[in-house]
């Protein structure tokens, strides 16, 4: 019995001191570097925005001096644009490549330039030199076929001009096939975003990819007083179209999108319910769009007079606020789609996707 606990004890014994050279000859050296976890390169752990004017900042105000006309350039980057406001652990940087009127091929790779500006892809290539990217938030798509800001500047025309016929008849006629030739467009844009991670060594699991929808900035609720030029002069008929077709259906289209890519989607076509512009009536407090806004200034400056009204239904800085806070929830979750909708605190929160127009 003695002589059995002797050799167990032995073995313990040597078993220890295998472990101990093991460490000694193969454990790390304190003296060397080691790769943070995550992204790789140097720099900031960062978020990056890249897109169109949803995620740009037009509509929120105070634009950098070079995005606010200088030498052409009107891409309208605010310091209030929803990625300086995400929250995402271990982020200590947001960066803007997103500019106002992008469609998807600026977005991606390519010799296609928006307001001067390049590739926001060839922008990317250039970012992650310094900075460790760990999400990208993207919104596009709207400036391709669909054309959806040029849609409401018809409506617009069309209610100006006291048309017989709403516009929305007109826009539904091709809707669906805009809708359909638009997703491949921005397939390929976020097939190149990826294709720029890769090349920089990035693997998949290293960033989020996160492609979002448009918000509904009008709706059918606005009092009759101010559905004119003070407000949103828009027919009662195109105003229920925007909100409860065309935003969901276009929502729709880049979901499927998403799923073509494989990457995260966040559904923002109901976000701006109730808070849409001129819904308060006499009080805008509330909303988290512009109404229709006119930069005075900017019509004493031939080259600045054509961009005088681009700030119009555009989400505003409280809206920007709001985004933020659903999309830093969403990216908080392993949750391949969600939908912002607003809770009972009154503020937007990242729930669970709403069907969409095929499920339904």
């Amino acid at each position: 019995m003695r002589r059995t606990g002797w050799v167990l004890g032995a073995i313990a014994l040597v078993a220890v001191t295998v472990l101990v050279a093991v460490f000694v000859f193969t454990g790390p050296d304190p003296d060397s570097p080691v790769d943070p976890p995550g992204p790789p390169g140097t720099g900031p752990l960062t978020v990056v925005s890249l897109g169109d004017s949803t995620l740009s900042g037009e509509g929120a105000g105070d634009y950098t001096a070079d995005t606010d006309g200088k030498d052409g350039n009107w891409c309208h980057r605010s310091p209030h644009a929803m990625v300086h406001q995400i929250e995402l652990t271990g982020v200590t940087e947001s960066v803007n490549l997103a500019c106002s009127g992008a469609p998807s091929p600026h977005v991606g790779l390519g010799d296609v330039t928006q307001y001067t500006e390049p590739s926001q892809a060839g922008q990317l290539r250039e970012l992650v030199d310094d900075h460790r990217v760990a999400a990208v938030v993207v919104a596009l798509g709207a400036n391709d076929d669909p054309r959806f800001s040029r849609l409401i500047s018809e409506c617009f025309t069309s209610w100006f001009l006291d048309q017989e016929a709403p516009c929305s008849d007109k826009i539904k006629q091709d809707w669906q096939r805009r809708l359909d030739a638009m997703v491949p467009k921005v397939v390929a844009a976020l097939e190149d975003i990826k294709q720029v991670l890769k090349e920089a060594g990035y693997e998949r699991s290293d960033y989020e990819l996160v492609l979002q929808s448009y918000a509904s900035p009008i709706g059918p609720g606005i009092p009759e007083k101010w559905r004119n030029l003070n407000g949103c002069p828009f027919r009662t008929e195109d105003l229920q179209w925007v909100a409860e077709t065309g935003a969901v259906s276009l929502s729709d289209a880049l979901r499927g999108a998403a799923q073509q890519a494989n990457v995260r989607f966040l559904d923002l076509s109901r976000a701006g319910v109730g808070h849409e512009a001129c819904s308060g009536g006499d009080d805008a407090e509330d909303e988290w769009f512009t109404r229709f806004t006119v930069r005075w200034d900017d019509l004493k400056d031939v080259e600045r007079a054509s961009h005088a009204v681009q700030e119009s239904f555009h989400p505003n800085a409280a809206g920007h606020e709001q985004f933020a806070r659903c999309m830093s929830e969403f990216l908080a979750t392993s949750d391949r789609e969600a939908a912002c909708l607003k809770g009972e605190d009154g503020n937007l929160h990242a729930a669970p996707a709403a069907p969409s127009l095929t499920d339904s």
